[in-house]
């Protein structure tokens, strides 16, 4: 299978004032190209690390990690956070713009996939408003809209909702599944949200444990549109929840 992301043996230890961490121990985890895979684990089990190490924010101690990219052209990952980082002395298209300065594209093409990104968001029509004048969802969306206009062929997310309200997290969590049918973007969720992980993914993998390790990786054959309170799930999460359980 075409694999964009190829994990082989990922750990990585951290040195802090004489101390040594191992956050993540033997790693393998292989991402077929426009696959949804969520990453599910409790807080300080290394999921975030898992992100940082492939956007080249952290150094693995031991393993290889693989990105079999298409195109030199295209920018290979993108980051979306847990809060939205928006500028606000911004407007909201020249924030979206902003991943693309330093790509040598001329401004108004730079402008072009801001307003194209904001577009597949639901968002058009806010380009020129000011951080401020948003919601929380809408920044969320923002954020996400950044990360699509620099056109990565995968779509990296750090529990990208988990500081909304009820209503506006599930609203984005549909709009989300829009944006993967629509674009075949690759994208790699992390969420402490189990039935978050299973009603957006069509895999999940659990992190447990310290150091880290995976300890479920399972595939999610529900199909689509999914339900939230869909039964056919609800083996699956209580099988992740023992497991959570079980490693510490």
């Amino acid at each position: 299978m075409d694999s964009v992301i190829d994990i082989r043996g990922l750990g990585l230890t951290f040195e802090r004032d004489g101390r040594r961490t191992e956050v993540l121990r033997g790693l393998d985890l292989a991402i077929p190209r426009g696959a949804f895979v969520a990453i599910v684990g409790a807080s300080g089990v290394g999921k975030s690390t898992l992100l940082r190490v492939l956007i080249g924010l952290a150094k693995a101690s031991a393993g290889q990690v693989s990105l079999a990219t298409r195109s030199a052209a295209r920018q290979p990952v993108a980051l979306v956070f847990q809060d939205s980082r928006l500028l606000p002395w911004r407007r909201v298209v020249d924030t979206v713009a902003f991943g693309l300065e330093g790509s040598g594209l001329p401004k108004a093409e730079r402008r072009a996939r801001a307003v194209e990104a904001l577009r597949i968001v639901g968002l058009a029509e806010l380009a020129s408003r000011w951080p401020y004048q948003l919601s929380g969802g809408q920044r969320q969306r923002v954020s996400l809209a950044r990360a699509l206009a620099v056109e990565p062929e995968v779509l990296l997310m750090d529990e990208p909702f988990s500081a909304l309200d009820a209503i506006s997290r599930e609203g984005l969590q549909d709009e989300l599944t829009r944006i993967w049918q629509q674009t075949g973007k690759t994208i790699l969720f992390v969420t402490h949200d189990i039935e978050e992980a299973t009603y957006l993914a069509d895999r999940v993998v659990v992190l447990a444990g310290s150091p880290g390790r995976a300890v479920i990786d399972r595939t999610i054959d529900t199909p689509r549109p999914r339900r939230r309170d869909d039964a056919a799930d609800a083996g699956l999460i209580a099988d992740i929840r023992r497991h959570l359980g079980k490693v510490g």
